[in-house]
């Protein structure tokens, strides 16, 4: 797809409305990235050129934005998404095309496209080890699942309800609950998991909750006079961006759990927040996982792309699998034939300055494409290298050609 001159590198990240403030900073991180590449020389003897366009928050505008990407620009490849209704808004847009994206958000997985690398984490990387944390450190005896009602928290509460039961947590002891975008009174939730608490036993919220709804979910907390030594949260959608500019008080000592966060002790992530904040003009500016995610999934790009000499998608995709890079906590980041990394799980304490006290690393954990803990997904594969199938029933040896359940 490439002109004589220039490889394009897509950009398609919401710069307006309600996810702008999140996805700004991903959009900036990507025009850092190609920056950088230039400047050791470009890629395959060209210089990138970064498109950038606007999906303004709007589902279907994705898919309008990939498309104009795709046919009028002709990038040969695109960096975007963060809600997985986006992603999947775009996806029947990218397979048509035979374009690539690299998502880098955490998601709910269920998902095999052989047009995307998920470079985010798996419910596998982040929502199961955040349990077992809960469950084998803080003796966690009964759970809140508490989510914003939209396709992610609702699976990923699907799987983890199923995994709850699994270690013989009673139904009964498992409350779940989700409230829509933006929601604000969150009293009579509050109440209803500290009730879960009557009989003594200990209890932890599981959180999906999303953007500015998590304000005041913790501010009720605090004015019920519960802390993270009586009720623990661990959040899987508040990171540093999230926090910066935020009151921390009430949030200080609950958990997050990510692949990734500013406070890792690495010589890659010091250079890496030295460069950022040299690019962006502000020291104060934080760095977050899907930074990171946009990071290692641009430069295993670059890597492919050497590597096949072309940025032609079929044998960039070839040349993804198995291909390493370093990751910004130590350790390496691998790229599985599910199109999923492996990447090392992170629990972090929010501190009062709005960073995370890391407090639990595992060993990199490979993404799952498909849980084990729900039966219609166990008997799933996804092997886009051998199989050539993101969704083979190992039980009927069969490639499934719907690719998620939505």
């Amino acid at each position: 797809m490439a002109d004589e001159h220039t490889i394009k590198v897509g950009v398609l990240h919401s710069l307006s409305g309600t996810m702008a403030i999140s996805e700004t900073t991903l959009k900036d991180t990507m025009l850092m990235l190609v920056e950088q590449q230039n400047a050791k020389g470009g890629l395959l003897g060209k210089q990138l050129e970064a498109v950038v366009v606007d999906p303004a928050s709007d589902w279907p505008l994705f898919a309008e934005k990939a498309r104009e990407l795709l046919t009028v620009h002709e990038v040969d490849v695109m960096f975007g998404n963060w809600t997985s209704v986006s992603r999947k808004s775009v996806l029947p847009v990218i397979e048509e095309l035979n374009g690539l994206l690299f998502y880098p958000v955490q998601y709910e997985g269920e998902e095999s496209s052989k047009n995307v690398f998920y470079t985010g984490a798996a419910p596998n990387q982040q929502a199961i080890p955040a349990t077992d944390y809960f469950l084998e450190e803080l003796g966690v005896e009964k759970f809140a699942l508490l989510g914003t009602d939209y396709v992610y928290p609702r699976t990923t509460n699907n799987i983890l309800e199923s995994y709850l039961e699994g270690k013989g947590i009673a139904s009964e002891d498992i409350f779940v609950n989700y409230t829509p975008f933006g929601h604000s009174d969150w009293s009579k939730i509050v109440a209803d998991v500290v009730a879960l608490g009557a009989d003594g036993k200990k209890v932890g919220v599981i959180s999906t909750i999303n953007g500015d709804a998590n304000i005041g979910f913790y501010k009720e907390l605090a004015a019920a006079g519960i802390s993270a030594d009586d009720i623990p949260v661990v959040a899987f959608s508040v990171g540093e961006e999230e926090l910066s500019g935020l009151d921390t008080s009430n949030l200080v000592g609950h958990l997050a759990a990510w692949n990734y966060f500013m406070s890792a002790d690495s010589p890659e992530n010091a250079e890496f927040i030295e460069t950022w904040h040299a690019f962006i003009g502000d020291e104060a500016r934080v760095t977050n996982d899907p930074m990171e995610a946009h990071y290692i999934g641009f430069n295993m790009w670059v890597a492919a792309v050497e590597a096949a000499g072309t940025t032609d998608v079929d044998a960039v995709r070839s040349a993804m699998y198995g291909l390493e890079y370093p990751n910004l906590t130590g350790g390496t980041a691998v790229m599985g034939v599910n199109h999923h990394l492996s990447k090392p799980v992170l629990i972090g304490e929010i501190q009062a300055d709005g960073q995370f006290d890391i407090i639990s690393e595992t060993d990199p954990v490979p993404g799952d494409a498909w849980t084990d803990f729900l039966p219609e997904s166990a008997v799933l594969e996804s092997d886009w290298k051998d199989l050539g199938c993101g969704m083979y029933n190992t039980e009927t040896k069969t490639c499934v050609q719907i690719l998620s359940n939505y």
